[in-house]
């Protein structure tokens, strides 16, 4: 991909996501979302490789259907009650129909079959862009005008999600894979507290944002795509690869790393609207993800090459850590001393 075309890809995006998350007309919003996914297809086909170009046809023809139904229901909500703002939707019908547009933009079960297939068809850096900068504007969406959705539809999709997000997530060996049924697990913990606490869920997505970041830049730098190929990870970065583990358990969400903060502030919120049941029941199903975390700390720490892998290892690379993946991992780890001044904040 020459520089103009990745510069005017890469401008493309962040001006979608902009358009989206400022906008109060549907139009403009729709707008948004189109930019965003017609400047996402060339960077995930920009390998020329097969699997890349069915990745970019899987995501083209979801995020088209995503965005028609967006339309179509907007287009409802303007016949029914004569206005294009989003903040105004209230018929029962358009606010179905766009939760479930922003369900299959964003990835939640069951409308989440699309987006591990993609993430594992294409560079961990766009990848990346997939799981964090593309999530932001059906999110904002989503908060926009969670003072009018479905609860038990936004219930149903959240425990949904973090059930198979976990459970599909526990035998796979891509570590893109991973980290798709990851998000789509962490996706489920902001859907549910959505109509109850906004601000917690943005909060919660901007923690994600970050924990994932670190976790892809440093698969980045290691090259690590499975998990066989991260049993000898520790041989190139040892440091890292110690951040790496850790950040592995923030994201899982135990205690006293930067994870748990969202977690537990959700798990609150949920028992003063006296959803206790709810809140049990998904932190249960959030088990399953520390599985397959404590899965890949096991493969990138205390599994020893080469007793059960035939790759070669590779002593101490000259290619260290950026500066930004080190924020990252540091911030990933450390936050949580710091959550009474984050609350105030937000």
């Amino acid at each position: 991909m020459s520089p103009y075309t990745k510069a005017l890809t890469s401008t493309s995006l962040i001006l979608g996501t902009i358009i989206t998350t400022t906008s109060n007309h549907w139009i403009m919003a729709w707008i948004g979302l189109e930019t965003n996914t017609l400047a996402i297809i060339p960077l995930i086909s920009k390998t020329h490789h097969p699997r890349a170009i069915e990745a970019a046809i899987k995501c083209f023809l979801v995020q088209a259907t995503a965005s028609t139904l967006l339309l179509f229901s907007s287009t409802i909500n303007a016949w029914s009650s004569g206005q294009w703002d989003i903040t105004l939707t209230t018929h029962p019908t358009p606010c179905l129909l766009m939760t479930t547009a922003m369900a299959m933009k964003l990835g939640l079960a069951p409308f989440h079959f699309w987006y591990p297939e993609v993430l594992q068809g294409t560079s961990i850096t766009t990848a990346l862009l997939l799981s964090t900068l593309m999530k932001l504007p059906p999110l904002t969406l989503l908060i926009m005008t969670s003072h009018s959705l479905n609860p038990t539809m936004l219930t149903l999709l959240a425990i949904s999600s973090a059930a198979l997000g976990g459970w599909m997530g526990l035998n796979q060996t891509q570590t893109r894979k991973i980290l798709a049924f990851s998000s789509i697990s962490h996706l489920g913990w902001m859907i549910i507290i959505i109509l109850y606490q906004p601000k917690l869920t943005t909060l919660t997505f901007y923690l994600y944002v970050m924990m994932t970041a670190a976790v892809f830049l440093t698969l980045n730098t290691t090259k690590a795509l499975n998990l066989p190929t991260l049993m000898t990870s520790w041989t190139k970065t040892p440091i890292l690869n110690t951040t790496f583990t850790l950040t592995l358990l923030s994201l899982a969400g135990l205690p006293p790393l930067t994870g748990f903060f969202p977690k537990w502030l959700i798990i609150q919120e949920l028992t003063k609207q006296e959803l206790t049941p709810t809140a049990v029941l998904i932190t249960m199903l959030s088990l399953l993800s520390l599985f397959f975390y404590l899965r890949l700390m096991y493969h990138s720490a205390i599994t020893i090459p080469p007793n059960t892998s035939t790759h070669m290892k590779h002593w101490h690379t000259h290619n260290s850590a950026n500066t930004l993946t080190a924020a990252l991992t540091s911030s990933s780890i450390m936050l949580l001393p710091l959550s009474p001044m984050i609350m105030a904040l937000v």
